[in-house]
């Protein structure tokens, strides 16, 4: 199984923004290191506690940082942009750091409807336009539009040797269809969904344009030495999304110890149940059985975690741990 990570460089209670890039910055390294096989960015806006609107500038400083681990965006968001800009960007990324970048391409808004007007105007209309912007985009970064394009006698300068690879990114039946048609890798968003995963992932793998599918899984990991306090880390992520799904949460992701003195309402305490079962918490060798049975349920080779507690310390831990369980140095 290969391990890669998903990081939205959240903001700690306490910490800030700067604090929490640098964090991230520091994390890639460590995956690096460790053997993990991809690091991508995701892109938000104006939204509390999450530091990042722009992948590919944090990514531009985490390549030089690096050597080995594959940097992508998780996702960059295309409704905002126009897709000669996103080829631009990326190939200046693929050009740096060569054979080492992917483009993961979503879209959701990333943010309020007043910052989706502030990025492209009419947001809805952009996504309706999404399968043409994703042909466009392909088409930039293999510079083969037909003769007879507009855009034929333009390229993306500067072209890479080796282009960025686009994935779409979805939570859907819709997305991974889409994935499908275009022949496009596939990463499911099993963390933020409560559809039936498997059957949308065998339905990329089934309805698959091209010769060999290529699909992974995002997941929720927070791995600790032991459950107890795994399970105990955790409560920081889950009051944080309770916090966020009444309108709160601004301060960024509370501690251990705010989670652990909140009074939480029924109401509070079935939201906490439902984010449970997109969770997997525990000690090492737990979190590696729940993942080989998601493993042989999504029928794929890789898995993205993402992990999110108040602590950065706790974090690097989580990823250190997984890492030695599943021997990725090896």
């Amino acid at each position: 199984m290969k391990l890669s990570i998903l990081d939205q460089a959240p903001v700690s209670k306490g910490n800030t923004a700067k604090e929490a890039l640098e964090a991230t910055i520091e994390m890639a390294m460590l995956a690096d290191e460790l053997g993990y096989t991809r690091y991508w960015i995701a892109e938000h806006h104006d939204l509390d506690g999450l530091a990042s609107p722009a992948p590919d500038i944090l990514l531009g400083v985490i390549g030089t940082k690096t050597s080995n681990i594959r940097l992508g965006s998780g996702a960059v968001l295309l409704p905002n942009y126009k897709p000669y800009h996103i080829a631009e960007r990326y190939n200046l990324l693929a050009t740096m750091f060569p054979g080492r970048i992917d483009i993961g391409l979503g879209r959701a808004p990333g943010g309020s409807a007043e910052v989706s007007i502030a990025l492209a105007g009419n947001f809805l209309e952009q996504v309706r336009k999404m399968p043409e912007k994703i042909d466009e985009l392909v088409h930039f970064l293999h510079g083969d539009f037909p003769k007879d394009h507009m855009y034929s006698k333009i390229k993306a300068a500067p072209v890479p040797e080796s282009i960025p690879v686009p994935w779409l990114l979805g939570t859907s039946g819709k997305s991974a269809l889409l994935a499908a048609e275009k022949g496009l890798p596939y990463v499911y968003g099993h963390f933020m969904s409560n559809e039936d995963g498997p059957s949308i992932m065998k339905s990329y793998y089934d309805n698959f344009s091209k010769e060999k599918p290529n699909a992974f899984v995002t997941v929720s990991v927070i791995c600790a030495e032991t459950n107890e306090e795994a399970e105990e880390l955790a409560k920081s992520n889950l009051l944080w999304n309770v916090q966020k799904s009444k309108g709160g949460g601004k301060a960024g992701v509370p501690s251990v110890s705010e989670a652990n003195a909140y009074t939480y309402s029924d109401d509070e305490l079935q939201i906490m149940k439902q984010m449970k079962q997109n969770q997997i918490v525990g000690d090492p060798a737990m979190v590696k059985t729940k993942l080989e049975e998601l493993q042989e349920l999504y029928q794929t080779e890789e898995f993205m975690v993402v992990t999110i507690t108040h602590s950065y310390e706790a974090r690097r831990k989580s990823y250190q741990l997984l890492a030695n369980e599943f021997g990725l140095k090896n």
